[in-house]
């Protein structure tokens, strides 16, 4: 089932909440009763995943953080994905891409045995490297465009021969395509500036937004130059919700700062 644009926007309107929560479990982060269990990372997001599903529209999975740990961080994730309701978005964020046949591999993996709904992705290599993420019509391609991260600026941020930064040629090229119902793009909180140049070309699009929380991005005019009419937005959080404290958080203080991002956002409804 593809949770497509008209069940993103009702979960959204349902519930006053663009909060998507990233999954970025760290043993030294995690708190230490966690550190008991054979599988730290899945009791830790499963339980993230328990007190909060009520306030955020999707999660959004850090593949890096379960890699790290081999076999068994794989079982893991696999195990998590199986325990998030139906009612949120799966998003495997793995940056992805290849030429086609390995991309195909890859596409098999997220979208056929892992069971996530959507995978972020990496557009350098071109259009044929991700086509094969996007046959999965019942899926979510979700494209890095105008990152949150400084080193944005050494590609992303560089004009092109026709004046245009080299992220407008990202999203005209992916717009214009057959795909793009079932595209969405990266764009960072920390570059919310350019949020109105983005919607300049994808204006019907989702947008998933990193960057707001721990790296300083403005919630607010994120929502008011990034919303479209069907709401638009997923605003990712993660270790402002994760590990709102520097030492010493408890499950109680998760679900405080889940509520407190959920509340900003609730305004605007």
């Amino acid at each position: 089932m593809l949770k497509d644009t008209t069940f993103l926007a009702t979960q959204i309107r349902a519930k006053k909440s663009f909060l998507c929560i990233g999954l970025d479990p760290d043993l030294e982060k995690i708190p230490a009763n966690f550190h008991d269990f054979d599988q730290p990372f899945f009791e830790f997001c499963h339980e993230v995943v328990k007190i909060t599903s009520h306030l955020t529209v999707a999660y959004k999975i850090n593949i890096a953080f379960f890699e790290a740990l081999g076999p068994d961080g794989w079982i893991q994730l696999e195990k998590l994905v199986k325990v998030i309701p139906d009612e949120c978005l799966i998003i495997a964020d793995a940056k992805r891409s290849d030429i086609g046949n390995t991309s195909k591999k890859y596409a098999e993996y997220f979208f056929n045995r892992l069971g996530a709904d959507a995978v972020t992705l990496n557009p350098y290599m071109g259009m044929d490297s991700l086509e094969p993420f996007f046959q999965y019509k019942d899926k979510w391609s979700i494209v890095l465009a105008l990152t949150s991260n400084p080193g944005a600026a050494d590609f992303e941020l560089k004009h092109t021969d026709k004046g245009d930064y080299f992220f407008e040629e990202v999203l005209k090229t992916f717009e214009e395509s057959s795909y793009k119902d079932n595209i969405m793009y990266v764009v960072g909180a920390t570059k919310a500036e350019y949020l109105r140049i983005v919607r300049q070309h994808c204006p019907n699009s989702f947008l998933l937004i990193p960057g707001v929380g721990e790296q300083g991005g403005d919630l607010k005019q994120v929502i008011l130059d990034g919303r479209n009419f069907t709401e638009g937005l997923l605003i990712n959080v993660g270790r402002k919700i994760l590990y709102p404290k520097s030492v010493n958080t408890t499950m109680s203080d998760v679900l405080t700062s889940a509520e407190d991002y959920r509340s900003q956002m609730a305004v605007f409804f």
